[in-house]
């Protein structure tokens, strides 16, 4: 490795650890091997009203050669929104060539997310959409990142009777990730009998920081009522359209039942068409198996 490899490859570790240390939990490492990080960028510490997500890749020549490569997260961000905040990264790439510069990235974003919180801007419109099409029309980095996982507990919470006892948390298993084109699929499973069980398990996941900055996390669970002879069953796309039909059509195809299972999307950048599919269903179908 020359020189100047060394160098660019330490600067990075420094970077990273300081970082890691600024920002504690609103740091999240998505692939140590790949040099994917994620930076939860907010307008105040209590009760933001303006969230986003950094994601960003760290290539090889970063930072004396090359920018990282980057994706903008938040639901409202559209249009002109995105194009104003990323001519102001571009802008703070080019003053500050060679150097470390996530730390200015984030704290730019910060102080436009406070102007937003501080004008008379209207709260977001926090409805999750897909970041990708089938017909993949080109919108590369107009992603949605939204942590729409509180409102899906909500929901479930007013399917379960406050009354009932609490209910144990069902082991959980982890199955293995699939990667293709830097997108990140892995499958999570566990028994469940109850919708409750259900609310414990996703409320578990999301404590999870990775789980929680995934781009999506689609989820599909049936239960078997014996007294009714019916099933209980639900699913939740999390901004994949169709997604999570299609989960549940697997498992009803396979005939499974008393189970929950969440597939967590990680988007590397680069559209993967209907290919998602396959990834998400083979993640779920290999941790079925197992």
């Amino acid at each position: 490795m020359a020189a100047s490899d060394t160098k660019r490859a330490q600067q990075q570790i420094d970077e990273i650890e300081a970082l890691s240390s600024i920002y504690g939990d609103d740091w999240c490492v998505v692939d140590e091997d790949e040099k994917i990080y994620c930076i939860k960028i907010s307008d105040c510490l209590d009760q933001p009203k303006w969230t986003l997500c950094l994601q960003v890749i760290l290539p090889p020549g970063y930072p004396t050669a090359e920018p990282p490569i980057y994706q903008l997260n938040a639901p409202w961000l559209r249009g002109q929104d995105y194009a104003e905040l990323a001519n102001s990264l571009e802008e703070i790439y080019v003053q500050n060539l060679g150097e470390s510069i996530l730390y200015l990235w984030v704290e730019k974003i910060r102080e436009i997310l406070i102007e937003k919180a501080q004008s008379s801007d209207p709260e977001p419109d926090i409805k999750k959409t897909t970041e990708e099409v089938d017909e993949d029309d080109g919108d590369d980095f107009l992603l949605d990142y939204q942590p729409i996982q509180e409102d899906q507990i909500k929901m479930l919470n007013y399917m379960t009777s406050e009354s009932q006892e609490d209910e144990e948390l069902p082991p959980i298993h982890h199955g293995n990730p699939i990667t293709d084109r830097r997108s990140t699929f892995q499958a999570h499973l566990a028994p469940v009998v109850t919708t409750r069980q259900v609310k414990r398990v996703l409320e578990k996941l999301y404590e999870n920081k990775k789980i929680a900055s995934a781009t999506h996390n689609i989820y599909a669970y049936r239960i078997y009522c014996e007294d009714k002879q019916t099933f209980l069953q639900d699913c939740e796309d999390d901004g994949e359209t169709a997604a999570g039909g299609r989960l549940l059509h697997l498992m009803q195809i396979l005939n499974v039942h008393n189970v929950l299972v969440v597939v967590s999307r990680w988007y590397g950048g680069i559209l993967l068409g209907p290919d998602r599919f396959k990834h998400i269903n083979n993640c779920a179908r290999n941790v079925l198996v197992e």
